[in-house]
């Protein structure tokens, strides 16, 4: 088939696709390999979004593409009921990384399906409807996941299911609770329950979080604050579920973001970074919460349950990552991506916050530092130069907030190409600002 050409491409893209949130970036991607992505006139664009917050092995990794090769050819799909190989050593490999004591797994498609899954399996063991998260998450696009999502995608779909309830996001950098000067994460959360204990049905089952809330600004959770979160579910008989879509497999410099706080989940989803680009995600949890889910009959059998395929990638994305040490890597290229921005915050007043962890990192873009007032305009003419200048970042845009750049490069990134995407994102605050 003759490939079109580019008025022809835009011409039928136009014409034949939904559009399914925001606008396309305005070029044509041919290939992948490493940290960089090409486009039709073959220029190189740094990624640093690792496609979609997953790539964290970088694109076309030749060790995934054999196993994908190998797998292609030998078995990619199965009955639902029927095991293969890689998916029962992916459920051990799990196992042996997670937080002690989620040794059970179910291996899915995406990060939507993992949280679908895993708010049904909370909902059957205790025996409760009502799921709470924050004021800004982002969990997915499917039923029960789309009624846990509260930073986008509400308005004008009908109603969220019954017992769906948020509570503010813990946000050091525009705090909402302040006591002597000083940002009170602690009150903002007793506030928080007890309002949701006035409203609540009495049949609170789960409690689902981010341990940095990505796609609503990239939010690190305070340090200590997964830990009283959970006690204040222990307390309701609740549930806790932690995302790590985006945190997990060492993106953050741990190989679970929510280790940072010594927390150790009831349930855990993964997606995005397990399989490194393939759909692929998991449930773990514990042996006595999967026996009881058991017991009662929980049902989530799916087209694509099991599949061995993505099992085997992400097998061999595990065996990397730790082969490699790569979420030491992640902290340690993270340090230097950080001095990199804070460097650069000195010098424009537009760089209002630098925050994340690991190579999981946001700025957030201001008017000025003095009034924080959102600059949506400037932003925007940012990612645009960037792009321009080969450097692809996503940008976090909210009504009525300021505007998170979400930087995201593969855990294989190279020191020089750390600091050509800082020359890059300097060059265009320092165009865009003269400008504006």
């Amino acid at each position: 088939m003759t490939p079109l050409s580019e008025t022809a491409f835009w011409s039928a893209a136009q014409r034949h696709l939904i559009r399914y949130g925001g606008s396309f970036s305005p070029v044509i991607i041919e290939r992948a390999s490493g940290s960089y992505v090409f486009d039709s006139t073959g220029r190189a664009i740094l990624d640093f979004t690792s496609g979609q917050m997953s790539a964290v092995l970088g694109h076309a990794h030749p060790e995934v593409a054999d196993v994908i090769a190998h797998s292609a050819r030998e078995l990619t799909h199965l009955f639902s009921g029927m095991l293969s190989r890689p998916v029962v050593e992916l459920a051990t490999r799990l196992a042996e990384i997670a937080p002690r004591g989620l040794e059970r797994s179910l291996l899915l498609s995406t990060g939507a399906e993992a949280n679908e899954a895993a708010i049904r399996m909370a909902k059957l063991v205790t025996g409760k409807y009502e799921v709470v998260s924050f004021a800004r998450s982002w969990h997915g696009m499917t039923g029960a996941a789309a009624s846990s999502t509260y930073s986008a995608g509400r308005s004008g779909y009908g109603p969220a299911a019954v017992g769906s309830f948020a509570i503010p996001t813990p946000y050091p950098y525009r705090p909402a609770f302040e006591r002597n000067g000083r940002y009170d994460w602690n009150a903002e959360l007793d506030y928080a329950f007890d309002l949701l204990d006035r409203q609540s049905a009495g049949s609170l089952a789960a409690f689902i979080a981010e341990p940095i809330i990505s796609s609503g600004g990239l939010i690190p959770l305070p340090s200590g604050y997964l830990r009283a979160l959970q006690r204040k579910c222990v307390e309701r008989g609740m549930l806790l579920i932690v995302d790590e879509a985006q945190t997990g497999i060492g993106r953050t410099g741990l190989m679970f973001e929510c280790e940072r706080d010594g927390v150790v989940p009831d349930i855990l989803t993964l997606s995005k970074t397990l399989g490194a680009g393939i759909p692929l995600s998991a449930v773990l949890t514990t042996s006595a919460i999967e026996e009881r889910a058991f017991e009662k009959g929980y049902l989530f059998y799916t087209t694509h349950v099991s599949d061995p395929l993505p099992a085997a990638v992400g097998v061999k994305v595990i065996e990397i990552v730790l082969r490699d040490r790569l979420a030491q890597r992640a902290a340690q290229a993270g340090e230097r991506l950080r001095a990199g921005l804070l460097e650069m915050q000195q010098r424009h007043r537009c760089i209002g916050d630098v925050r994340g962890e690991g190579l999981l990192l946001g700025i957030e873009i201001v008017a000025d530092r003095d009034s924080k007032a959102p600059a949506p305009e400037l932003s925007a003419a940012i990612t645009e130069r960037c792009l321009q200048l080969g450097l692809h970042m996503n940008i976090v845009q909210l009504k009525g907030m300021s505007d998170v750049f979400r930087l995201a490069p593969p855990l294989t990134i190279s020191d020089s190409e750390i600091d050509q995407a800082l020359g890059i994102l300097d060059d265009s605050m320092t165009y865009c600002l003269n400008r504006h």
